[in-house]
């Protein structure tokens, strides 16, 4: 791949896609997750209780400032020299004030690193969507936003996970059954991105240099109508599988996703792992990417690489979007 050289940019964009910081700011943050979109608002207040459970505060903003604070260590003892920029789909930052942020201070040219690892529509071209919008609520001067590429089989992504689960392993005398999860998405939209090949793909790799044999890829956190067929085997589903089928010790890797957010927390530590106790399953959870040195070094490499180059017609938009269940 083309190399790029650091100084045609003069900026690195985070974006990522919020959370509520408190009580106060769950029905809000809901309310523009959901703004356009036809569902019940009894739905909306049932996912609202998953945040409630957490003192109605998601992780994710705190892990993207960690995230933020390694890169710019990095970036200081070892370039390049870029200042970095944050901003959320929906909830604060905001991307649209970030982007006022970044032309009043005279930002011209940025790269932008989206916190998903995968292509699809709600990871990869919305966040494109959302940044035309963004430029455009700015007017004329806006920064231009070259999004980097997907990373989901870059080395060092790889070598984080392979470090994380290495540790959750350890912890059992014999190897134990290993769930590789991810964020469940309706079939349409599924169909109409390299989604699910790529998950395959990290979990093969993950596999592969842990010389692991008893895994399979399952999905998590759908959230959509019972009648809109989305990803499967469910998480909960799987476990209750690897019940019947006398297996009692079990780990859970949730490579979908690259910080221990809402959907990790509630999804899989507190539900997941609740169904385990009951089943008399003993369970351990691998962390995610997080801020593992490999996984911060790969976004310096990533700069460096050069911004993606997407087709007009990738990841489009399914007929009908899902409501998420929380990050």
């Amino acid at each position: 791949m083309k190399r790029v050289t650091p100084n045609v940019y003069d900026a690195l964009l985070v974006l990522s896609f919020g959370g509520p910081e408190k009580p106060d700011d769950v029905i809000p943050f809901l309310e523009n997750v959901l703004r356009g979109r036809n569902v019940p608002r009894e739905r909306m207040l049932e996912v609202a209780e998953h945040y409630y459970h957490f003192n109605g505060k998601s992780p994710i903003n705190e892990q993207n400032r960690a995230l933020i604070a390694a890169l710019r260590e990095l970036f200081d003892k070892e370039g390049p020299h870029l200042p970095i920029y944050w901003g959320n789909r929906n909830w604060h930052p905001l991307l649209p004030d970030t982007i006022r942020q970044m032309q009043a201070d005279g930002i011209k040219r940025a790269l932008g690193f989206v916190t998903s690892a995968y292509s699809s529509y709600s990871g990869c071209r919305q966040y494109r969507e959302d940044i035309a919008r963004a430029q455009e609520q700015a007017g004329e001067g806006a920064p231009e936003i070259a999004k980097l590429p997907s990373f989901h089989a870059h080395p060092r992504f790889v070598a984080a996970n392979v470090d994380h689960l290495r540790t959750a392993l350890s912890s059992f005398p014999e190897p134990p059954h290993v769930a590789f999860t991810a964020h469940s998405v309706p079939m349409t939209m599924a169909a109409t991105s390299h989604y699910v090949k790529q998950l395959e793909e990290t979990a093969s790799l993950i596999a592969r240099k842990l010389r692991l044999t008893d895994w399979k890829l399952v999905y998590q956190s759908r959230s959509g109508s019972p009648e809109q067929p989305w990803l499967e085997p469910d998480i909960g589903d799987h476990i209750r599988a690897l019940h019947a089928a006398g297996g009692r010790e079990l780990v859970i890797a949730p490579i979908g996703f690259i910080s221990d957010h809402m959907e990790v927390l509630y999804d899989l530590d507190t539900e997941a792992a609740g169904l385990c106790e009951a089943l008399g399953i003993r369970m351990s959870r691998a962390a995610t990417a997080g801020t593992h040195p490999e996984f911060i070094r790969m976004i310096r490499d990533l700069i460096g690489t050069g911004p993606c180059i997407c087709l007009p017609d990738c990841c489009p938009p399914p007929p009908r979007r899902p409501i998420p269940s929380g990050r």
